[in-house]
């Protein structure tokens, strides 16, 4: 199956179990087409018809519950219930029971992707040992959060560009579009539940964010509130992906809620899962950090140090599978990620182009 018919069988599966905008869906099939890395993002579904590819040491490696669709962009910032900024994995949409290699591929692949469109500058054998080095030692002993206040103060730094400015920030938000549909009944309920107190007036817009899930439903509800502005966000969950493609028997699940709260991690307590809907907190410290919000002097082996010791600190929620993968990742050869990396980098970069001719046609 090519990569055009798979994702028309994949947004129809998709569109049986939420509703998806067809121009959001015409704007990201637009952006899959400007490079590989943005491609990458924006077909987990395809990733996961692919990963056989690898064979069978890595490909069929201990199964747990992973992010999925992991990669260098789905890393952030959140405050937790004491108030302490906490950088980490940002979005759970695609966590599923898959091979842990899964996540390690996925983050050193889309990190040679990122650096071939100037978007970092790293040696893939570099990248691919520090992110190692980080998921090694985070196993070993037995990982710890990035609560970005008395340490990790390099990462503040990188976490805390202007663009996080919150004049920057508002001025993004108050410019989101107006809503033209109608809201379905359970998404006002999950954002009403989210607002920091009942009867609240608010503006509702809509958001486009991401790439993976470009095509659901995003709304935000900006409000005044005690001399400043807050924002809620809900965004509508759909089964993984990685369902469709192994043809998942039984009922589906969204594992988003299950993988936070095992994971190693200081939670955001504004996120919420209310039915499919997903709410959180928006503000200029609770979202997504780009690549290109990074400062330019930044150390880009460390700052993948810190992500592949993040990914551990998700898979140590694994408690019963753990030691299983400890065992199966020591007995890997040396250079076990950067060859995977580059074997899924060359097979997304030709489904890239075969995109990119079929949206030229």
């Amino acid at each position: 199956m090519n990569v055009v018919k798979a994702t028309r069988r994949y947004e129809a599966w998709l569109g049986k179990r939420t509703p998806l905008r067809k121009a959001d869906l015409k704007l990201k099939h637009q952006l899959m087409a400007e490079g590989p890395f943005p491609f990458l993002r924006a077909t987990f579904y395809r990733w996961m018809q692919l990963w056989p590819t690898l064979g069978h040491q890595v490909a069929r490696a201990p199964k747990i519950l992973a992010v999925g669709d992991l990669h260098v962009e789905n890393f952030g910032t959140w405050r937790d219930r004491e108030g302490r900024l906490v950088w980490g994995v940002n979005d759970f949409d695609e966590a599923a029971d898959l091979p842990y290699t899964v996540d390690l591929v996925r983050l050193a692949t889309s990190s040679l992707l990122a650096a071939e469109q100037g978007h970092l500058h790293l040696n893939p054998r570099e990248a691919c040992r520090s992110i190692l080095d980080g998921y090694r030692q985070s196993l070993a002993k037995h990982g710890r959060p990035f609560v970005l206040e008395e340490e990790h103060k390099w990462l503040r730094q990188i976490a805390t560009g202007e663009l996080r400015d919150p004049q920057h920030f508002w001025a993004k938000i108050e410019g989101l579009p107006g809503i033209e549909e109608k809201v379905p009944v359970s998404a006002q309920e999950a954002l009403q539940h989210a607002l920091p107190e009942p009867g609240l007036e608010y503006k509702l817009v809509r958001r486009m964010a991401g790439l993976g899930s470009l095509g659901h439903i995003r709304l935000v509800a900006i409000a005044e509130w005690r001399g400043g502005k807050i924002a809620r966000e809900v965004k509508a969950l759909a089964p993984s992906a990685a369902d469709w493609v192994q043809g998942a028997a039984g009922p589906e699940e969204i594992l988003y809620q299950p993988i936070i709260t095992r994971a190693c991690r200081c939670p955001d307590p504004f996120v919420q899962l209310r039915g499919r809907w997903l709410a959180r907190r928006l503000s200029p410290h609770c979202c997504r950090v780009e690549l290109s919000e990074l400062p330019k002097n930044r150390d880009e082996l460390r700052l993948l140090f810190a992500m592949g010791w993040e990914t551990a600190n998700i898979h140590l929620g694994n408690k019963r599978e753990i030691r299983e993968v400890s065992r199966h990742f020591a007995a890997l050869k040396a250079n076990w990620l950067v060859a995977a990396a580059k074997t899924m980098a060359e097979v997304v970069t030709r489904d890239w182009q075969a995109w990119r001719r079929a949206e030229k046609a």
